[in-house]
């Protein structure tokens, strides 16, 4: 009976011999480069006031091999209290990733929003555990809606392309 259901076109796919479908794979994640600093231990244990946090994260793809894809989430976080540091983590976080069959205009979508998505409860977890090794409660991050910070980064850059096209054809550049 399963032998009998297949998706709709499947048949097609390996009818010249060759998979055309579209694959996506995780094929590994690590731990690239992590920092812990506790710059003002032991000090920073008695201080009273209640800590600022800054969190700051960029993601960075390249191609390692054929069909081979590194995304790597930088994720930076301070705590600092009265102008002093409370401490500060830096992780880099990346997955290689095998994909095939994607068409161009879906490779960087999925490098830059789903691939991210995917590694970052992971690399929240190192930087929780970093935080609570380092004698400090762990903090865990809210998710991201990378697809979301996708989108709008696109968006920003495509203005910024209309409005210095606009720019030239009016002479003021």
């Amino acid at each position: 009976m399963a032998e009998e259901q297949g998706f709709a076109g499947a048949d097609e796919s390996f009818a010249n011999g060759e998979d055309t479908m579209p694959q996506v794979g995780m094929i590994s994640q690590y731990v690239k480069d992590l920092s812990f600093e506790n710059p003002n231990a032991p000090a920073v244990y008695q201080w009273q006031a209640q800590p600022s946090i800054d969190v700051q994260f960029n993601i960075g793809a390249a191609t390692v091999g054929d069909d081979v894809h590194e995304v790597a989430l930088k994720m930076e976080v301070t705590a600092s209290a009265d102008g002093n540091t409370a401490f500060a983590v830096e992780l880099l976080y990346a997955g290689l990733f095998a994909i095939r069959n994607v068409p161009a205009e879906q490779l960087q979508p999925f490098l830059l929003a789903e691939a991210p998505r995917l590694l970052f409860p992971f690399a929240r977890r190192v930087v929780a555990d970093a935080i609570r090794d380092g004698g400090f409660p762990p903090l865990v991050l809210d998710p991201i809606d990378f697809g979301a910070l996708y989108m709008e980064r696109a968006a920003q850059v495509q203005a910024e392309a209309t409005g210095a096209q606009a720019s030239l054809e009016t002479g003021d550049a």
